[in-house]
């Protein structure tokens, strides 16, 4: 639901490109009520292309040079699908995958990029790299400059202007880090850098020789190897890094959409409307049939404004708008260092005046991505009753295990609840799955679970919400049997409704098969935001309780911990500020990887072990720590060192992020844990959703259970042991 509005129309963004993350920024400030709008790109960050050489050459780092997708996402209101188109259905309106299922859509938008690899080149796959998907070119890079080779050999294969650029940047980065580079561009045509005029071309060609760059043209490579590039002369030049810039191809996938192509780019209109009305494109991947343009990213960013014009309109029934493209646009070339060539109209400067110009460009285009406003509580009204604003709390409602009612709040409801009569149900009470009947040797266990909307995707959460139910039948050691959902869609169309519940029983039925179990029925119904829920039930031949830890069993956890902390920011829009992180985008992916990971494979190994198990959830590792130790009747030592943390979490914790339920785990704990202050501390404290499990193990059960679980690839981190004495826990540094 948006604004209030039920959701009517799908709105798909294919592809990261400067077009649609301008079209993202610009739908955020004026959305279009009724749309669902939905990114689809493989990488949480997408590059900005202007700042490629600097990037090279080592003026900005990684994170200045990328856009963060989730934040912008979550800014724009907008669905972000973490994955890889590979074709469209025309006829059923759809995008395939490679992930994944098919997104349908009403209307469909595709800025791809381009592909600048060498496919048909025997070895580049194995030893080249391509400059173009920027995301995967900048973690070899940062890679290759790490290991600071006396004499590093870099070839770059393609001699257009972003070919020479690249080479000016190599050298310039490999010098400044104390090596000796020798830099070598291949040209296949007989004449370099054939689309600049003459004046900046000799310009160029002069900043080359002067700066050592080998220049060999006329030169087609036939072999990328480990070591060395092969021409079709048979001449071998000695290669440690090889680069391909040559030109830019097309995405293989788009020929079998039935578009009209040009050179397999997609033929658009003056309008930006392909051959299919419902598909427009914009971007490297779209070719202007009436006034074609270079592969440049200023035509990207001026066709911003008329596709969003045009995606509206289309929307809304009215006209649309033609897109008009300058002949010529201003190229700041970068020369290596803190130095770039301009030309326009066949003239051209150079010096540092045009770098410090090309900076505040590119700088002032990054800006707009840097800061969003965060998600703030609603205003207190006047006059209120007492006590409103400290029941508000001061942070928005989290999602997730974020969004639990508090440990103390909790035991005071569920105090008035009678001892259960069954003795079964008895022997069940307080453990994580209660135990419903036993059929022969085996208990038959049961557990109900739901998440509130923590993002946007119903694929995605039902496949976190699947997950995250069955980890209390995975801590009790039994194995899944069925389920029943319970799904609360928001208002929508009957078509989205459908859209949505597909999506959501496709994933969470993959997740429960691969499980063992199957979804055997529910129950739906329409409300201010997606839910969703399962109960599920397991079998066990010996139900593995809270309780049973014994002094010296070791305790073990398979999942690192943080995501309350980093589910909370990536819903306030926050940004990870310090040096040396991955960005905020990278951390909520990271994050999501870890959670949509089964313990199914950890409880395999850990039950026919663990003296007592618990799944790490919403009470954070300090409380389900605890409910194991008062189950048990013993205390614990825990090494803070040993404890695992998503990556960024310990720094947005730093930062003063947190989960909105993470104050009233701390209050449940008070008294009951001795530790240092610090973030990793704050840490223990954070609500798990789809967190790890938490076993006591013997001593002498532990290298079987740590050879098992390596040779599955499953992880493993000892972070403590059971002791002697009352329920309380003692961190150390």
């Amino acid at each position: 639901m948006d604004g209030g509005y039920p959701l009517v129309k799908d709105l798909v963004l294919v592809g990261g490109g400067h077009a649609h993350v301008l079209v993202l920024r610009a739908w955020a400030m004026a959305p279009l009520p009724g749309v669902r709008l939905t990114l689809i790109n493989p990488h949480p960050v997408a590059p900005y292309t202007g700042m490629l050489p600097g990037f090279v050459a080592g003026h900005y780092s990684r994170a200045e040079m990328m856009i963060d997708l989730v934040r912008l996402a979550r800014h724009a209101g907008a669905r972000l699908i973490l994955d890889r188109a590979v074709g469209v259905d025309r006829l059923a309106q759809k995008v395939t995958l490679a992930g994944r299922g098919a997104v349908a859509y009403d209307l469909l938008s595709l800025d791809i990029g381009i592909e600048s690899d060498l496919p048909d080149v025997p070895g580049f796959v194995e030893h080249g790299t391509a400059a173009k998907p920027l995301g995967g070119f900048a973690a070899a890079w940062d890679g290759f400059v790490a290991r600071r080779l006396p004499e590093p050999q870099v070839v770059i294969v393609g001699a257009g202007v972003g070919g020479v650029e690249l080479a000016l940047a190599v050298r310039h980065r490999l010098q400044q880090v104390g090596v000796r580079p020798q830099v070598t561009i291949l040209s296949r045509s007989e004449r370099m850098l054939p689309g600049l005029g003459p004046g900046a071309r000799r310009v160029l060609l002069a900043e080359l020789t002067a700066a050592g760059v080998r220049m060999i043209a006329g030169a087609t490579a036939t072999q990328i190897g480990a070591d060395a590039v092969t021409l079709t002369t048979g001449s071998r030049i000695p290669a440690d890094f090889t680069i391909a810039v040559a030109g830019g191809r097309a995405q293989g996938w788009l020929s079998g959409t039935g578009l009209s192509l040009q050179d397999g780019f997609v033929a658009v209109d003056a309008r930006l409307r392909s051959s299919d009305p419902l598909i427009f494109s914009a971007g490297d991947c779209a070719h202007m049939t009436a006034s074609p343009r270079p592969k440049a990213g200023v035509f990207a960013v001026r066709a911003a404004p008329v596709l969003l014009h045009n995606l509206r309109a289309v929307l809304t029934g009215r006209p649309l708008r033609l897109a008009r493209m300058q002949g010529d646009y201003l190229k700041l070339i970068s020369l290596g260092g803190p130095r770039a060539l301009g030309e326009k109209w066949g003239l051209h400067a150079q010096g540092s005046a045009l770098w410090r110009l090309k900076d505040r460009i590119d700088r002032a285009f990054m800006d707009r991505f840097l800061d969003y406003p965060a998600m703030s509580l609603p205003a207190l009204p006047s006059p209120r009753v007492e006590g409103l604003a400290e029941a508000m709390g001061t942070r928005p409602l989290c999602g997730g295990c974020g969004a639990k009612i508090g440990a103390l709040a909790l035991q005071r409801g569920l105090a008035v609840l009678p001892a259960p009569v069954r003795p079964e149900v008895a022997r069940g009470a307080g453990d994580d799955a209660a135990i419903l009947s036993s059929v022969g040797a085996e208990d038959q266990v049961i557990t109900t679970d739901h998440l509130r909307q923590m993002l946007p995707d119903p694929f995605l959460l039902a496949e976190l919400a699947a997950t995250h139910a069955l980890g209390d039948i995975w801590a009790m050691g039994a194995k899944p049997e069925v389920a029943l959902s319970q799904i609360t869609l928001p208002p929508a169309s009957d078509a989205l409704q459908g859209r949505m519940l597909a999506e959501i029983l496709t994933a969470a039925s993959a997740v429960f098969r691969a499980a063992g179990a199957d979804i055997v029925g529910g129950h739906s119904s329409v409300g201010a935001e997606l839910t969703i829920g399962f109960t599920v039930t397991g079998r066990v031949a010996r139900p593995v309780r809270k309780g049973g830890a014994q002094p010296g069993d070791v305790l073990v956890l398979t999942k690192p911990l943080g995501s309350g902390t980093i589910l909370a920011a990536e819903m306030a829009k926050a940004r990870l500020t310090a040096p040396g992180q991955p960005m905020m985008g990278e951390a909520w992916a990271a994050c999501i990887a870890s959670m949509i990971r089964s313990l199914g494979p950890a409880a395999g190994v850990l039950a026919p072990e663990a003296r007592a198990m618990t799944d790490v959830t919403g009470f954070g590792l300090a409380g389900h720590l605890l409910e194991m130790l008062e189950a048990s009747g013993f205390g614990a030592q825990v090494a803070l060192p040993s404890v695992p943390f998503l990556p960024g979490s310990v720094a947005l914790a730093r930062q003063g992020e947190a989960s909105s339920v993470a104050s009233a785990n701390r209050a449940a704990a008070l008294g009951r844990i001795i530790a240092p202050q610090g973030p990793e501390v704050d840490l223990l404290y954070d609500p798990q959703t789809c967190g790890g499990l938490l076993a006591a193990l013997p001593q002498v059960a532990l290298p079987g259970v740590v050879a098992a679980m390596a040779a599955m690839d499953e992880p493993l981190y000892v972070i403590g042991r059971v002791t002697e004495g009352p329920a309380l826990i003692r961190v150390t540094g």
